[in-house]
């Protein structure tokens, strides 16, 4: 098939406590493969979207037929979103970026506390199932939103009301943390700053 889930890039206990072992599991093995077996059985027969980047294919999404447009849009979002949100996190990770990414953000922000404040924000204030993001406007400056579903900035103002080049994303949707936190969503996104990779962050800025 076109799209493959690759397996996690550490092993699923790796980011406890702060998320459990049992959430990694089910989240990418069972909700993320869902998004990849969805979005292949969408464009199987459609030759031209078979051979093209996922990256592509989620950014053109308003171009697509009408037909496969809302699965594209979810599923390929949802495979899209998942494993950027994999490859941001790892173990024995946290802290604070360094660098320029450092910089850009005090600067933007006022200062990391600032920003891990109004990143926060975006995901409690986004009502039901969705996504915080740190990206980069059409104006090349740092901004925070967030968006419903498996929307993401890649797919442009019109379809995600936000729109640039993701450089980190959180998932908050209730799979993500359920089985620990339960309704605590503010106290999910406060731990899951302890697993941030922003080694690997960094090169998405």
């Amino acid at each position: 098939m076109p799209h493959e889930l690759a397996p996690l890039p550490y092993p699923k206990e790796a980011l406890e406590p702060f998320l459990d072992a049992a959430t990694m599991e089910i989240h990418h093995g069972r909700h993320h493969k869902v998004y990849v077996d969805n979005l292949n059985k969408a464009i199987t027969g459609h030759e031209a979207l078979e051979k093209m980047a996922l990256e592509h294919l989620i950014g053109d999404v308003s171009a697509l037929p009408e037909a496969i447009r809302g699965p594209v849009r979810n599923h390929g979002g949802g495979h899209w979103n998942h494993t950027f949100f994999w490859r941001s996190m790892g173990a024995n990770a946290g802290g604070a970026p360094t660098g320029k990414l450092a910089d850009e953000i005090n600067a933007v922000f006022g200062s990391f506390d600032a920003f891990k404040e109004k990143f926060e924000q975006a995901g409690l204030t986004r009502f039901g199932s969705g996504w915080a993001w740190l990206y980069r406007n059409a104006e090349g400056t740092l901004a925070i939103g967030s968006t419903a579903n498996q929307d993401n900035p890649l797919m442009g103002k019109a379809i995600a009301g936000i729109q640039g080049k993701p450089i980190l994303g959180c998932d908050v949707w209730e799979h993500a943390y359920y089985l620990k936190y339960q309704n605590k969503r503010a106290d999910y996104l406060k731990a899951w700053w302890n697993v941030v990779n922003w080694t690997e962050v960094s090169k998405n800025a």
